[in-house]
């Protein structure tokens, strides 16, 4: 009698009931409670290991049972053993299970289990119908970010990878993904707010650019305006002084030809006087040749006189920049310290332009709310409400300095934040020969050389405030702010040190023409 084989599953069959629990207890030899090894079956269609089921029928032969049954239902199978048809597709299902714990996956979201032999691929359902049929079978590859079908595909190939189900798969990937939106949508908005600063960079660039050139074409229009208009002057003021200077002579000239006509003359009598022989006529007319010879005889003290030439030559470009000087807007201004805001460790010269750091005890001046008590500082007597502004300080063979500007109302007791929230616009050296802009943060100079004079422009209405170094015109850096009153320029010499370091004093650089 031929052996039944397990029946083949419905064309569109329903999810088996052993979903809902545990697929391992479906492939469970009943009588060593392990995985199916060979499983087979006989007549009732119960499942058991091929090993187990013989030394089950060995126990009974032994104990001279009338019948073999089924470890299962008991059903007797009386006469020799029933045929053992070999259950192709559990073992299948078996192996497929030891590479791929599916049951630990759908009921508790395991990531893998032990190890299985490598699988043949049976073949398998259009991914369109694998959904259908397989339904709960089917599972995620983390790793390979693939949904892998405990059917049709090869679980084996991913026996060492993490798993899951697809529906927890399903809410991590979408998570993934929305923090993925949200990433490239932050990325956008800071893309397109970036694109809008440049285009209004480039903007302003262009605007700045056009009014730039404007202000250097003005600037140097008004130069050449000014050296031309020199120039007129000085060729003038050279005609005028050659056409005198000609006269002069030219006068001289006929006086001196008329004299020496007359001198001629004198000489002319004289000779013809001297050429007398006759003693008597000789002397007949000595007394009236004195009253003609009078009118004959010129000295001559003239001396020769140079034109006037180093007036126009010498140094001319310097004679002309001297004169043009006064034309210059901003004439470099020369600044005085004021004393009642200067630190008590801080000495003045007696024109208050140059200001030094003591190691002496502090002084015994009068405290006021106008003075610095902690910081070395001291504020310039002028303050600027408008207009335009350029003066230079001396900062060489310092090693710690701090200059620029500040609110004339800013705080001068305790310590003191140096930025812009706290009114100071400054620059500083620091560490010897490191320089800053005292922003918030501090931002890196770039100086190649080292200081010897700073020079501080200021266009208040602009809210402008720039620092060049003053021996080259080298831009140093440039505060754009809105000044909300009146400033008064800040200086700070840093304190001494006891190894003779940074002794010396800054000093207002006074330009004189």
């Amino acid at each position: 009698m031929a052996s039944p084989r397990p029946p083949s599953p419905p064309a569109s069959p329903p999810l088996p009931p052993f979903w809902g629990c545990s697929l391992k207890e479906e492939l469970l030899c009943p009588i060593c409670l392990g995985l199916f090894q060979e499983p087979v079956s006989f007549g009732c269609e119960h499942y058991f290991c091929r090993r187990c089921i013989a030394e089950h029928w060995s126990r009974q032969e032994a104990a001279k049972a009338p019948a073999r049954d089924c470890p299962e239902c008991r059903r007797a199978f009386p006469g020799a053993p029933p045929a053992l048809v070999p259950g192709l597709k559990l073992a299948n299902i078996v192996e497929r299970y030891a590479a791929f714990p599916l049951d630990a996956i759908l009921l508790g979201g395991g990531s893998g289990g032990p190890s299985g032999a490598h699988l043949r691929r049976r073949g398998g359902l259009p991914p369109s119908s694998c959904a259908k049929e397989h339904g709960k079978a089917q599972l995620f590859c983390l790793q390979d970010r693939a949904v892998v079908c405990f059917f049709c595909d090869q679980p084996a190939r991913h026996q060492q990878h993490p798993v899951t189900s697809l529906d927890d798969a399903f809410e991590e990937i979408q998570r993934e993904l929305k923090e993925q939106l949200q990433t490239l949508q932050d990325s956008e908005r800071g893309h397109t707010e970036a694109l809008a600063l440049l285009k209004r960079q480039l903007a302003e660039t262009k605007s700045s650019a056009k009014g730039l050139r404007a202000t250097i074409g003005e600037a140097f229009d008004r130069l050449h305006r000014l050296l031309r208009e020199r120039q007129k002057a000085m060729l003038e003021e050279l005609e005028a002084d050659t056409a005198r200077t000609l006269t002069d002579i030219e006068q001289k000239v006929q006086r001196y030809s008329q004299q020496l006509r007359k001198v001629q003359e004198g000489s002319q009598i004289l000779q013809e006087r001297l050429a007398e022989a006759d003693k008597h006529t000789f002397l007949a007319g000595i007394a009236s040749l004195s009253e003609t010879l009078k009118g004959k005889i010129h000295e001559t003290n003239l001396t020769y006189e140079d034109f006037p030439t180093s007036k126009y030559m010498g140094p001319l470009q310097y004679t002309i920049w001297k004169s043009l000087f006064q034309d210059i807007h901003p004439v470099p201004a020369t600044l005085t310290l004021d004393p009642a805001t200067a630190h008590q460790r801080l000495i003045l010269s007696d024109d208050c332009t140059i200001v030094a750091y003591g190691n002496l005890h502090p002084q015994p001046l009068q405290d006021s709310p106008k003075r610095f008590d902690v910081e070395v500082s001291v504020l310039g007597s002028e303050a600027f409400g408008g207009g335009v502004h350029y003066w230079e300080v001396v900062v060489s063979e310092k090693t710690q300095w701090m200059i620029g500007l500040a609110h004339e109302a800013v705080t001068r007791k305790g310590s003191i934040q140096i930025q812009p929230s706290r009114g100071f616009y400054c620059i500083v050296m620091h560490d010897g020969n490191q320089y800053s802009a005292c922003t918030e943060p501090w931002t890196r100079l770039n100086v190649k050389t080292k200081l010897e004079k700073v020079g501080v422009f200021l266009d208040y209405d602009k809210g402008l405030l720039i620092f060049y170094n003053a021996d080259d015109m080298s831009w140093l850096y440039t505060f754009r702010e809105k000044f909300p009153g009146k400033l008064c320029s800040y200086f700070s010499p840093g304190q001494s040190h006891a190894n003779g370091k940074n002794v010396q004093p800054l000093r207002i650089n006074a330009i004189r023409i």
